[in-house]
């Protein structure tokens, strides 16, 4: 039996900047996602690293699962969408976050 989930839909906070979103919006992040996520339930939150550029440090992300459709495993064929939520992003690098000197 194929219990591979078609879609998977994560929250991330929408104080995340546009260089952050151009990071997780990615195929090889959503690859990265789909090795990592196994299988995700609704509310489930984990932090994943997004790499904010080579002047800063490393920014973690809290990504929540919104929707699980199909199966219950993650596969190579798993779709995964991204929406926001109302939140704000912690750490990393102040410049890659919607507080930073570009605001």
């Amino acid at each position: 039996m194929n219990d591979e989930a078609t879609r998977v839909v994560l929250s991330f906070p929408d104080g995340l900047s546009e260089w952050g979103r151009d990071q997780i919006e990615t195929d090889r992040y959503r690859g990265y996602l789909r090795r990592v996520l196994a299988e995700p339930r609704v509310g489930d939150e984990r932090e994943e690293f997004v790499d904010v550029g080579c002047c800063g440090d490393s920014l973690d992300l809290t990504f929540r699962v919104e929707r699980v459709e199909g199966g219950s495993r993650v596969g190579d064929d798993t779709g995964i969408d991204l929406v926001e939520r109302t939140g704000t992003v912690e750490g990393g690098w102040r410049v890659q976050s919607a507080a930073g000197p570009g605001e």
